[in-house]
């Protein structure tokens, strides 16, 4: 049997007498997260008691109210000063879709508002754009937006959760520098890019471009980063030796023939130091080959190291080569000897001690193997 008030709401359903200011809200919010309902009243009730209910509203069908406002899965907010009562409903899950009323209590007729909530998967987006870079360089992601969202908050974040995106930005539109990241608008063109620099393998990540909306889900984009080890023509490995001359080749493209070519030296291609304004380092460019030499005259062992060599200033990938080179030192028995004598007794005199002492294991062998013949010899003629 129906109660006195499902009765009156179905009555006020069928005179439209459920009264709301500002209409249906529609409202979206994603899946295993939560989700805020914000309903806005008239001035005058502000000590009156405000719910949350489903359905037709029955005795049964009230998820929440002031008067008991938590519980496990909803909690509710009445903010008298802006007259707006907040619900948030935790863990969604598909069954949570649907209509829902916010209501007003009042003596006989309460005051409705539609409220009809979508929700969706916690992920985005259904085309990703893609981007290669290399360690090292910088990269500009670009970002579109519409119009009407000019002079709204933008963000990127990393991921692809937008439920938590714009609390884990990285930077946005209010700080638009931080550290590596930087954020440019440009309202005309409706897009904003933000700018990486010193790229490094970790960057390799999905990011999201945010545009906050204040009364729906904000608008995301998405871009997939790949971050390459910097890599070359060919990486080699070359042995020296300390006080000998070194030849270093270096292939180039035909169409640069005409480029400056150069040899430096470091760790990163981007800090190394050039090499070819050295007095012992000479450049000999081979047109014919496309390739060109580096001489370095009279290796030091502080030569080891990182070398790259090419003939492109923008260092293009694939535009250069790659060394590591390894020098040695050249020990002769003289530089020995000279440096420390006691090495001339180690290297010397220690083997003439061991062909001495090889030569009487010999002459011993051999006495005793003549003693025995001769012993052999003196038995056998006294048998006879």
């Amino acid at each position: 049997m129906w109660s006195l008030q499902n009765l009156l709401f179905i009555l006020c359903i069928s005179l439209r007498c459920v009264t709301s200011a500002v209409g249906v809200l529609n409202v979206t919010g994603y899946l295993r997260r939560e989700v805020n309902i914000s309903c806005p009243y008239d001035p005058g009730y502000e000590s009156y008691e405000k719910y949350l209910c489903k359905n037709s509203c029955g005795r049964g069908d009230v998820l929440i109210t002031t008067t008991k406002p938590v519980t496990y899965k909803y909690m509710i907010h009445d903010d008298k000063t802006a007259r707006i009562f907040t619900t948030t409903i935790s863990d969604l899950r598909s069954m949570d879709a649907g209509k829902y009323w916010c209501a007003v209590k009042k003596f006989l007729k309460d005051i409705y508002t539609e409220v009809k909530l979508k929700l969706v998967k916690d992920s985005c987006c259904g085309t990703v754009t893609k981007i290669l870079n290399y360690q090292g360089y910088s990269v500009s992601i670009s970002c579109p937006y519409e119009p009407q969202y000019q002079n709204s908050l933008k963000y990127i974040c990393r991921g692809n959760r937008p439920s938590t995106c714009l609390q884990q930005a990285l930077i946005t539109s209010e700080n638009k520098e931080n550290g590596r990241f930087r954020l440019d608008d440009d309202k005309m063109l409706k897009k904003f890019t933000v700018n990486i620099t010193s790229l490094r393998q970790e960057d390799s990540e999905y990011y999201l471009c945010g545009v906050q909306r204040n009364f729906d889900l904000d608008v995301f984009s998405a871009v997939e980063l790949k971050v390459e080890e910097f890599c070359c023509v060919r990486s080699t490995k070359i042995n020296g030796t300390v006080g000998h001359p070194l030849t270093l080749q270096c292939p180039y493209p035909s169409q640069h023939r005409d480029n400056r070519k150069f040899l430096c030296k470091g760790d990163q291609h981007n800090s190394c130091m050039d090499m070819t304004n050295q007095s012992r380092f000479t450049v000999h460019d081979n047109v014919s080959s496309s390739s060109f030499w580096v001489i370095i005259a009279e290796l030091e062992a502080a030569d080891a190291g990182t070398y790259w060599c090419g003939s492109d200033s923008q260092w293009k990938v694939g535009n250069y080569t790659k060394m590591e080179l390894s020098v040695f030192l050249q020990h002769t028995l003289g530089t020995l000897e000279a440096n420390n004598p006691a090495l001339y007794v180690v290297y010397i005199i220690t083997p003439v001690l061991l062909l001495m002492c090889a030569l009487f294991i010999v002459y011993k062998y051999r006495c005793s193997t003549v003693k025995g013949d001769e012993a052999t010899g003196r038995n056998a003629r006294n048998k006879l």
